[in-house]
Order: C-alpha cells, then sequence, then structure tokens
C-alpha cells in the first residue's frame, strides 16, 4: 500500500509541471498601417457632419438632406443617400447620388449643382438591401 501511495505522489509530483504548463501563443499576424497625413484628414469632413445636412442647389434652393453615407464593397466609390421630398422626413424618399457630385463649401453648406427637387423626387428610389 505504501509503494503504491508513494508512486502515486511521485508521478503526481512529476506529472503536475507538465500540466501547468502554458501552451505556446499562436503567432500573431501583422497588420500594415498606411502612414497617414494628420493635417490632411484634420481638414477634411466628418461623416457625422454631413449625415443631416441640408442639401442646396446652386442657387441656394433646398433640395433635400443627406441621410446616409456608403462605400461600396470596393471603397472605390463613395455614395450619399438622400432625403427628397414630403414634409418634415413624412412622404419622403431616398436617392442614390454619387458622393463626388456633391460640394461642401467652407461655411460648411453642402450643395449638389444642377439638382432641383423635382429631378430628385422623381429620380428613382434607393432602397437598403435586407
Amino acid at each position: 500500500m505504501n509503494k503504491q501511495l508513494i508512486a502515486l505522489t511521485v508521478f503526481a509530483a512529476l506529472t503536475g509541471p507538465v500540466l501547468a504548463q502554458d501552451a505556446k501563443p499562436a503567432p500573431q499576424e501583422t497588420v500594415g498601417i498606411a502612414k497617414v497625413d494628420p493635417s490632411t484628414i484634420a481638414t477634411g469632413w466628418r461623416a457625422s457632419k454631413i449625415i443631416g445636412s441640408t442639401v442646396e442647389n446652386e442657387n441656394g434652393d433646398t433640395i433635400g438632406t443627406v441621410d446616409d453615407l456608403i462605400l461600396t464593397a470596393d471603397q472605390q466609390v463613395p455614395f450619399a443617400i438622400l432625403s427628397v421630398g414630403g414634409f418634415l422626413g413624412i412622404g419622403s424618399k431616398l436617392v442614390a447620388i454619387s458622393y463626388l457630385d456633391l460640394d461642401t463649401t467652407q461655411k460648411g453648406k453642402t450643395i449638389l449643382k444642377g439638382a432641383t427637387k423635382e429631378s430628385l423626387t422623381s429620380a428613382a428610389e434607393f432602397k437598403y438591401a435586407e
């Protein structure tokens, strides 16, 4: 009985450190970080400031509001989703335009040149994918 107890104690003492060893951590993948000039970003427009902004044409007529900004999967063409028509958001519809067609002035105005309320309300309606 004592031999079995001694053998069991020795076995436990020898295997304890083996069980307690940590597994080697998996090698971490490195992520490339692009170098960015902070002064370029600091002079840009934040999405939170653009979304909800009133959109005017070059004549100063209000033609809608920016409802959302969307990047395509390849991130090549950003789109602005405009809410047009209706009154206080009731009866309005969404239309998609290229974000590149919008001009944001130094005073923070968002301009869509050549557009009218009529041209936007007659444009194809945008619907989000489900």
